[in-house]
């Protein structure tokens, strides 16, 4: 367990998600470029996995509506009474279907890590029951962009969505990590939607043919011990990519005029 880990228990947890809004750019620099991800005049954006709201309150001041998909029920709480107006919470967990299911957690952890899941791997001990639902079902409208970050179904996720990927072409930020889960079948399966992804190891976006995301993962693993706060420091070391924008359409991350641009065709 990491220092933050140890320390955040004994922190009133409004403070704890306070200073994790805060700093948590540093450790996921995307979120700090949110306007190449998020199109301007976007009408609905969906966090999955909303966690203290990071995403979510960034989200909230770019999008007319945010919707937040969180299984926790003390963070579902949580956000629902710290978020914006514009912000709807849904206490759940997002999934191919409806229905329930267990939530693993680590020992000594109610969820504020970070790292619960639908999927049970070796860091889990414990499980709390929740319900599944759909994206598809939530009546979601001019949906432009949809952040995922699930810990390990997040292919289910994107299924019980196709209907909203299929209608308004959002644009996609999904977290994938070859520890946790095959990165393939998620790659494999939005490119069949015609999506292609994107990733940002450092000041540039790069195709994500381009760039050996399992290598580069296998390589820096050793990042993923260090925590949060020894993520967020200067001179911290190399970066841990382990999200992928997927654009559809051959759209570009950023245009001139602040929006997914269209990839030029081949001449």
């Amino acid at each position: 367990m990491t220092l933050a880990a140890h320390i955040a228990p004994l922190l009133p947890t409004r403070l704890v998600a306070a200073l994790a809004r805060a700093v948590y750019p540093r450790f996921e620099p995307e979120l700090a470029r949110l306007a190449e991800l998020c199109p301007a005049g976007c009408g609905t954006a969906v966090d999955v996995g909303g966690w203290y709201g990071p995403w979510t309150r960034r989200l909230s001041r770019r999008a007319r509506r945010v919707v937040t998909v969180e299984p926790v029920p003390h963070l579902a709480r949580l956000l629902a009474a710290t978020a914006p107006p514009n912000v709807r919470v849904v206490q759940a967990a997002a999934a191919e279907r409806p229905g329930a299911a267990r939530l693993w957690l680590p020992p000594h952890d109610a969820g504020d890590r970070g790292v619960s899941s639908l999927v049970r791997r070796n860091i889990h001990a414990t499980a709390l029951p929740v319900s599944l639902v759909t994206l598809d079902e939530l009546g979601l409208k001019d949906v432009g962009f949809v952040k995922v970050d699930v810990d390990g179904s997040e292919l289910a996720v994107l299924r019980g969505a196709t209907g909203i990927l299929a209608r308004d072409r959002p644009a996609l930020f999904v977290e994938l990590e070859s520890r946790i889960q095959p990165i393939g079948p998620v790659v494999t399966y939005l490119s069949l939607l015609g999506y292609d992804g994107w990733v940002l190891p450092g000041r540039d976006w790069v195709p994500l043919s381009r760039f050996p995301l399992e290598t580069h993962q296998a390589e820096t693993s050793y990042v993923v011990t260090q925590g949060l706060l020894r993520r967020v420091l200067p001179f911290r070391g190399p970066r841990y990519v382990n999200s992928v924008l997927f654009l559809p359409d051959g759209r570009r991350p950023v245009g001139d005029d602040g929006t997914h641009a269209l990839r030029e065709a081949p001449r």
